[in-house]
């Protein structure tokens, strides 16, 4: 599971060693049954995973036991977890555009299963803290880092207010999928302004709308079926948000639609995905009406 003591002095570290009690009281509530009905189940899955030569056939059986898994693809000991999200296409589209994560402690806020964070340990970062409030995704991490061993990744069940206060700790800081679900855009881009030193970098990658006009809609329900979808902004809007909230240097370094081909059912996800989401007739609009997704990756600093 979590090693707290690692963790404790990995915030020494940063110069965060104050964090470490209300973290770590934290974590330790959400680390049990009481916090979810399958916690149990999945401690169980983990302490039995085999080691990385044994039957492929094993560990796969295992490893399905902790769907649905949505980001990926990851390889682990020649078992290749075809998740629902190719994010090794959405990582291309970034990586060279990004200052170099070599040396670099990154924090990645809404990380899902830490897949991004073990790129950005590949690329050279010196550590990442991985939060994500889904307590499923922290324990794939945890049975994909059983095989690879990283200990300076940490993928937590935490969300970003609930960091303890202004670190200005962090060189790069991540925020991918994460601006839409939030009912405030604005109160999040000033958060994770808080988090990055002075001169450090924000990595930022979130759904927009078409359009050349500053601006911003609500779905009155559903975005491609998600409920949880609060404000979509065209670029020039999500442009002066990050401009309003202390952000300059704004570069807008891809724009993608996203595709069934990146997003789609598995056997490894088996519930609807994107293919469902969109206009039967028409795959330009999702099933509501909108425009169909597509997904604006921007880089910021603070100075």
């Amino acid at each position: 599971m979590i090693n707290y003591s690692a963790l404790s002095d990995h915030w020494r570290s940063l110069g965060l060693e104050q964090w470490a009690p209300d973290i770590e009281s934290l974590l330790r509530s959400r680390m049990s049954s009481s916090t979810h009905g399958d916690f149990k189940h999945w401690q169980e899955i983990l302490k039995a995973l085999p080691e990385i030569d044994s039957d492929p056939i094993k560990l796969e059986e295992a490893l399905l036991q902790l769907s649905p898994w949505r980001k990926g693809p990851f390889d682990v000991g020649g078992v290749v977890i075809d998740a629902e999200w190719r994010s090794d296409l959405k990582w291309g589209r970034l990586d060279h555009a990004i200052a170099p994560l070599a040396g670099r402690n990154v924090l990645d806020v809404g990380c899902g299963n830490g897949y991004y964070a073990l790129r950005m340990r590949e690329a050279g970062a010196e550590s990442v803290i991985g939060i994500d409030p889904t307590l499923l995704y922290v324990m794939q991490f945890l049975a994909v880092n059983h095989f690879v061993r990283d200990q300076s990744i940490f993928v937590l069940p935490l969300r970003l207010h609930e960091l303890p206060g202004s670190a200005h700790s962090f060189d790069s800081t991540f925020s991918m999928g994460v601006l839409y679900h939030q009912r405030s855009p604005m109160d999040h881009l000033r958060q994770l302004r808080n988090t990055l030193r002075p001169n450090g970098q924000l990595v930022l990658e979130t759904l927009f709308l078409p359009g050349e006009e500053a601006c911003a809609r609500t779905p009155t329900d559903r975005y491609a079926r998600m409920k949880n979808v609060w404000l979509l902004p065209t670029i020039a809007e999500l442009s002066t948000w990050l401009t309003r909230s202390g952000f300059r240097n704004i570069e807008v370094i891809n724009e993608a639609v996203t595709t069934v081909e990146e997003q789609r059912s598995s056997k490894w996800m088996t519930f609807d995905s994107l293919a469902e989401a969109l206009d039967p007739v028409d795959s330009g609009l999702t099933v509501e009406g909108w425009p169909a997704p597509r997904r604006v990756v921007v880089t910021a600093s603070t100075a």
